[in-house]
């Protein structure tokens, strides 16, 4: 399964999105998980480099460059993490997913910023299929806010697969594991953030 972790809008926790549920897959799964950091800011492989360093397990290194994808074995994980700097990378990660994960922040930029990356992606696949999920991220905890529910009623009404029922919210567990190299149930597992997780990971692989 290759899944690509992106949106054209930068700071919608892409890359912590694809740290997580990368680690999710490798423990929760128990699945051999190989990542690609398609993004010149390596957010994503400065997570993993500081996990390294500290001997936390599992240990992924991710790469940078598109190879070794033509032949993953199914009991396999694929996660791509693409910046919007790079629009030749962005393209061919695109070209060879399996599925699309865009995480949207509450707001109506973010909803501009998904409508262009689809349109982006209808011109790479060429009518070749591809499943895609639209996220709500950093959505608000507050229940009086109405942005949140606002960005998923937009979401809704793109050509999307379909909107991850799941929401990850505003927390400060999603930066302070990323900032650790710990994935959010590692760090704290019996947190909200870490149910969280759990229940994106569930949803995207059909666990019950």
């Amino acid at each position: 399964m290759i899944t690509v972790v992106g949106n054209l809008k930068g700071g919608t926790g892409k890359s912590t999105v694809a740290f997580n549920l990368a680690l999710w897959s490798a423990t929760r799964r128990n699945v051999h998980v190989v990542v690609y950091d398609l993004d010149p800011q390596a957010t994503t492989s400065d997570a993993f480099e500081i996990r390294a360093e500290e001997g936390y397990l599992p240990a992924i290194k991710p790469r940078h460059l598109l190879d070794g994808l033509d032949d993953i074995p199914d009991n396999t994980d694929a996660i791509i993490d693409v910046g919007v700097s790079n629009q030749a990378m962005v393209e061919a990660a695109l070209a060879v997913a399996d599925r699309i994960i865009i995480p949207v922040t509450p707001s109506q930029a973010d909803v501009w910023a998904t409508q262009r990356f689809l349109k982006t992606i209808e011109k790479v696949r060429q009518g070749k299929k591809v499943a895609i999920f639209g996220l709500l991220n950093r959505a608000d905890t507050h229940t009086a806010v109405r942005e949140s529910n606002e960005t998923l009623e937009a979401l809704r009404l793109l050509s999307l697969t379909g909107v991850l029922n799941t929401r990850l919210y505003l927390r400060t567990t999603y930066r302070r594991s990323f900032s650790e190299g710990l994935a959010v149930f590692e760090m704290e597992p019996r947190s909200k953030a870490a149910a969280e997780v759990d229940a994106l990971g569930r949803e995207l692989y059909n666990l019950s």
